[in-house]
């Protein structure tokens, strides 16, 4: 399984999976980054609030919808109504698998193809 795999959620991972990296141990800026990458869980219409503002502040959001799965209506809700945020700021979304969202601001689209293909 690759290190993207992991990140968008291919094999059931949790976020126990992930792994705090002190980035004192690598030669990184990180700290003046402009743009970030937030991991969100929707568990419902509320959290999409985040989300929004997250992407209207210029970062990444990739979202685990699972727990919404059994509620089309909520899930065609979300998907919705973060589609139209992603259109305002002239940004990109799309849907992986049944379980994850990425939504992206300006400046930032999210290829259709797996670069190993």
């Amino acid at each position: 399984m690759g290190f993207m795999d992991k990140i968008l959620g291919a094999g059931g991972s949790s976020t126990e999976d992930y792994v705090e990296l002190d980035v004192g141990d690598f030669e990184t800026s990180a700290g003046n980054a402009r743009k970030s990458v937030h991991i969100a869980e929707i568990d419902g219409q509320e959290d999409v609030i985040a989300i929004k503002d997250a992407v209207y502040d210029g970062d990444v959001v990739i979202a685990d919808i699972t727990r919404l799965r059994t509620e089309d209506k909520m899930v065609d809700h979300v998907i919705d109504e973060l589609r139209q945020v992603a259109q305002e700021v002239g940004g990109d979304i799309v849907q992986k698998g049944d379980d994850q969202l990425i939504v992206t601001p300006s400046g930032i689209s999210v290829s259709r193809e797996k670069l190993n293909r």
